[in-house]
């Protein structure tokens, strides 16, 4: 007697996990661009990029509680791939001749907004790698915790030292032996403290719930 084979419902991805999957790709290509520009919060001073790497840091909590710790992972390390062809792709444009037509300014400003060292671009790529895993790893053991059950605050928890973790390896590996890292690296790490204190609970709570509604309907 023989199995029945499953359904091609049946071997569906979760929609859920189909909709954060897209949205994390473009989250991942978009945070680079971003962290070009420098905003100002008051006193405190950070990448704009740290916008778009909170949503990838509340992503991943989002699937590991919704799918488990496994798929969250995952995700995670399928995020290189966009973020690596993303990353060669901006080299063969700039390598690309110029057309003469272009808008003068903007000849000159693309290779500013887009183009990075080689150094920034692995730092990026391991910084990503490791406080990502980290994120999902200290979310999920939270989970058995005396916290376990308040999943905005295992969320934080997890971002707050997943983004110092981020921020130490990133500015290390960038500018160590260039310039002073301490000070950028202390200034960087409160300001990503304070946005994960503040934007974290609200969009993981968010994020959770919505997944559980749409996969609820099937």
């Amino acid at each position: 007697m023989t199995a029945p084979t499953p359904s091609a419902q049946d071997a569906r991805p979760p929609r859920s996990l189909f909709i954060i999957s897209i949205f994390y790709g473009g989250m991942v290509c978009i945070a680079g661009v971003l962290g070009v520009k420098q905003v100002a919060l008051g006193p405190l001073a950070v990448e704009a990029g740290i916008f778009a790497f909170l949503l990838l840091v509340v992503m991943g909590s989002a699937v590991a509680e919704l799918h488990g710790r496994t798929v969250a992972d995952s995700l995670v390390r399928w995020g290189f791939l966009p973020l690596i062809i993303s990353a060669l792709l901006i080299q063969l444009v700039l390598a690309l001749p110029t057309d003469p037509g272009m808008y003068p300014p903007a000849v000159e400003a693309f290779p500013i907004v887009v183009g990075q060292g080689a150094r920034m671009m692995i730092a990026g790529l391991i910084s990503y790698g490791l406080s990502q895993t980290l994120n999902v790893l200290i979310f999920d053991r939270l989970k058995g915790s005396g916290v376990g059950r308040f999943v905005w605050l295992r969320g934080m928890i997890a971002s707050v030292i997943s983004q110092i973790a981020d921020t130490i390896m990133f500015i290390t590996i960038s500018f160590y032996g260039e310039r002073e890292i301490l000070g950028l690296m202390g200034g960087q790490m409160l300001t990503k403290v304070v946005l994960s204190i503040v934007l974290v609970p609200p969009l993981i709570t968010a994020f959770v719930a919505a997944g559980r509604r749409i996969d609820a309907r099937g």
